[in-house]
């Protein structure tokens, strides 16, 4: 009687010590349409922020949830708490810090200009751009859209949802340039369907991709934080991008 004494409390305390040992979920939200941050590849979401993710939820002990929705939902989804985090290369800005609790800045960017490669010789120099009338595109409500009417008030403005529909604009002559994230113009060094465009490595601006939390959820943005600052003194961030991206840019 004893030893069934003794097996049932057993079984009994491997049950509840599971079930206070399950892990908890980190749940990310992505953009698939940012390569190398994030993209689609035969049908599995890669990149940068993906291997950023997965890196930190394993440093973090928590199994790890995607979801996947377009840029314009990510802030939408954070604020109703259907994700904890975002991780989709978003640039830190001043009116994006009142809504959100970025964590420290994981990546140094800018804007980088983008053309045909066969108008070099009208757009390759960096004044070109500052042309009256030059037809610029941009993606709606970003850093680059910012950047173009701050500094560009005599261009010609025009939005692109992402840059596969401003590389279509640029082919079809409806655009001379397209400014965006200087990781949209490391893409283009590998990237085999777009080799008639051509990215110019002079940064536009310095910025800084961080990854974003809810404004009251401070706990958890520390302890991303403090990750963050583990992956970083072990080479692990500087080995994902180095891995993603083909080429080295310097920023002047």
């Amino acid at each position: 009687m004893k030893k069934l004494y003794v097996a049932i409390f057993a079984t009994f305390f491997l049950i509840c010590s599971s079930a206070s040992a399950e892990q908890p979920t980190l749940v990310v939200a992505h953009t698939p349409d940012y390569q190398p941050l994030n993209f689609m590849r035969d049908g599995e979401l890669v990149g940068i922020e993906a291997d950023n993710a997965r890196e930190l939820a394993m440093l973090l002990g928590m199994k790890l949830e995607r979801r996947v929705m377009p840029f314009a939902e990510l802030l939408k989804a954070l604020d109703a708490g259907e994700v904890d985090i975002v991780m989709a290369g978003v640039s830190v800005t001043n009116e994006r810090r009142e809504r959100l609790l970025f964590t420290d800045p994981f990546m140094r960017v800018g804007q980088m200009a983008i053309i045909l490669a066969d108008s070099a010789a009208s757009f390759g120099h960096p004044r070109a751009m500052y042309r009256a009338g030059v037809r610029i595109g941009v993606e709606p409500n970003t850093t680059g859209h910012r950047f173009v009417e701050n500094r560009l008030p005599d261009a010609s403005l025009q939005f692109y949802a992402d840059p596969d529909a401003a590389f279509q604009a640029l082919r079809e002559h409806k655009v001379d340039l397209y400014i965006h994230d200087a990781p949209t113009s490391w893409r283009l060094a590998s990237d085999r369907d777009n080799q008639d465009m051509l990215g110019l490595f002079r940064a536009l601006t310095e910025e800084q991709l961080a990854w974003a939390v809810r404004k009251d959820n401070t706990l958890l943005a520390a302890r991303v934080n403090a990750a963050l600052a583990q992956l970083q003194s072990t080479g692990t961030i500087r080995a994902i991008q180095n891995y993603w991206i083909p080429v080295t840019v310097q920023l002047r």
